[in-house]
C-alpha cells in the first residue's frame, strides 16, 4: 500500500512534528531545544518530482534555530497556517512565522511562574479553532487559551482544570454538531493515565471514562461508518494503548471500550509493545475505514477497524518508536521516531504482499547555527534525555492511577 519514498536524518531525538495545513512544510522540535522546518516537494510538481532523488536533495531545511533552552514538548499550527507555536521544558509558549521561524510573540505557562520550584512541563498542543489553542501538561492539568486576531496568545488562559493524573497524551476535537454556525468544534477529548475525558469549550469536564486499568496513548477519530446500528452515522474514538491493544469507543459512551483490537500484544499485558501514535487514513486514498498505529517496537500497523484486523506492517524503525504520525495536505504519510523522519506515498504497484521498498538515507548537510533572537543563553545545548518518558513502559511496576469523577 505505501512505500517509502525517503528517509530524513535529524541532529537529535524526535520530541514532536507539525505539518502545514496547506503547503508541503514539515516542522520538526528536537529534544536539543531546536526547531526546525523543511520543505517537502510538492507531489503535483512532477519535474521538481522528477529531478530530486530522496533525502535532502528531496526535502530542503527552510529554516533552523534553537527555540528552547530545554527540549522542545509540543508543536502545533494555526488554522489557517499562518502562525506556528511551540512549547518547551523551559515552560514557555513562542508564537512565530512557519516561513521564517522569527519569533512574534511568547508567553510563560502559568504554572512555571506561581512555583518555579515545582514546575509543570508541556506535553501536548492542539489548535481547536482560530481562535482557541489547548495545551496539555506532565500532570494532567489543560490549559484553554484564546489566540487574538494576529495569532498572539493570551497570557492568562481563559480555563485551566486537571482532567487527568498522568501527563496528557492525546487531544482529539469532536466534530461540530449540526446546529454549529461556525463549524469548529466545540468538544473534545483528552488521553491520560488509564482514562479519557470528554471537555466542552464552555462547560469545561464533561465527563470521564471508567479506569481502564491499561495506559491511554494516543487517538483519533473516525467521524462517520463505524457506529452501532442504525446509528453508524455516529463518530467512533480509536485509542492506542500501552499493551498494544486498539480500543474502540462510540461516541456519546465514553463510559467504557466498546470493541478491541490486538495490534502488538504479547502473552501478557507487560509483554505487549505500546501504541505510541495513531492516525486515520484519509477518505481520498480509499482504503476504507482504517488507521496507522505507530508502535513502540519502530513499525507501523496498518489496521482494518471494520475487519477488526492487521491487514500489514511497515518499519520506520529498527530500535526507536514511532513517536509522530500525520498525513499532509497530498496525502503522504510521514513518520518520526528517534533521529528519523520519513515520508511514505502510495505505491504505483498494488500489489500489498511486496514489502515497502527504502530509499537510500539523506546525506546530510551542515547544521546552521542560527539560534533563536530572543534567547538570552549563549551557552551550546546539552544532550537531553532520549524521551520524557517511555510510553506504555509505566505500567511496569508502577501503581496505576484511579478513575475520578469529572473535575473542574
Amino acid at each position: 500500500m505505501l512505500e517509502n519514498l525517503c528517509t530524513l536524518p535529524l541532529s537529535a531525538d524526535l520530541f514532536t512534528q507539525a505539518l502545514h495545513p496547506s503547503k508541503p512544510l514539515l516542522t520538526v522540535g528536537l529534544s536539543n531545544g531546536r526547531v526546525e522546518t523543511f520543505k517537502i516537494p510538492d507531489a503535483e510538481n512532477e519535474e521538481e518530482e522528477s529531478t530530486a532523488t530522496c533525502g535532502r536533495g528531496l526535502i530542503k531545511s527552510v529554516w533552523d534555530t534553537r527555540r528552547h533552552k530545554g527540549s522542545v514538548r509540543c508543536l502545533a499550527y494555526s488554522h489557517d497556517g499562518e502562525s506556528l507555536y511551540s512549547a518547551g521544558s523551559d515552560n514557555i509558549i513562542k508564537h512565530f512565522s512557519p516561513e521564517t521561524g522569527n519569533v512574534i510573540s511568547k508567553i510563560e505557562i502559568p504554572a512555571a511562574i506561581k512555583n518555579a520550584k515545582n514546575t509543570d512541563s508541556p506535553a501536548i498542543m492542539h489548535a481547536l479553532s482560530p481562535q482557541t489553542l489547548l495545551m496539555g501538561t506532565d500532570r494532567g492539568k489543560l490549559y484553554v487559551f484564546d489566540l487574538r486576531a494576529n495569532g498572539q496568545l493570551n497570557p492568562k488562559p481563559v480555563r485551566s482544570n486537571v482532567p487527568h493524573f498522568d501527563y496528557i497524551t492525546s487531544i482529539t476535537p469532536l466534530p461540530a454538531s449540526g446546529e454549529s454556525t461556525s463549524g469548529f468544534p466545540k468538544q473534545w477529548v483528552t488521553t491520560g493515565g488509564t482514562t479519557l475525558v470528554v471537555h466542552d469549550l464552555r462547560q469545561g469536564i464533561v465527563t470521564s471514562s471508567e479506569d481502564q486499568e491499561d495506559e491511554l496513548l494516543c487517538s483519533t477519530i473516525i467521524p462517520s461508518g463505524l457506529g452501532p446500528k442504525k446509528m453508524r452515522s455516529n463518530a467512533v474514538i480509536a485509542i492506542g494503548t500501552g499493551s498494544g491493544v486498539l480500543t474502540l469507543w462510540d461516541r456519546g459512551s465514553w463510559g467504557d471500550q466498546q470493541d478491541r483490537i490486538n495490534v502488538a500484544v504479547g502473552r501478557t499485558k507487560r509483554d505487549g509493545e505500546s501504541l505510541d501514535s495513531i492516525v486515520r487514513v484519509p477518505d481520498e486514498l480509499g482504503w476504507g475505514k482504517q488507521v496507522i498505529v505507530g508502535v513502540g517496537d519502530g513499525s507501523m500497523s496498518i489496521v482494518n477497524l471494520k475487519e477488526r484486523a492487521v491487514t500489514s506492517v511497515l518499519k520506520h524503525d529498527d530500535i526507536e518508536g514511532v513517536a509522530s504520525l500525520a498525513f499532509d495536505y497530498q496525502n503522504r504519510l510521514i513518520s518520526g521516531g528517534g533521529r528519523t523522519v520519513k515520508v511514505w506515498a502510495e505505491a504505483a504497484d498494488e500489489d500489498e504482499d511486496r514489502a515497502p521498498t527504502t530509499k537510500r538515507s539523506a546525506s546530510s548537510d551542515d547544521e546552521s547555527d542560527t539560534e533563536d533572537s530572543d534567547s538570552d543563553s549563549d551557552r551550546p545545548p546539552q544532550r537531553q534525555p532520549k524521551k520524557k518518558r517511555r510510553k506504555g513502559k509505566g505500567s511496569q511496576g508502577q501503581k496505576k492511577p484511579a478513575a475520578f469523577p469529572g473535575l473542574d
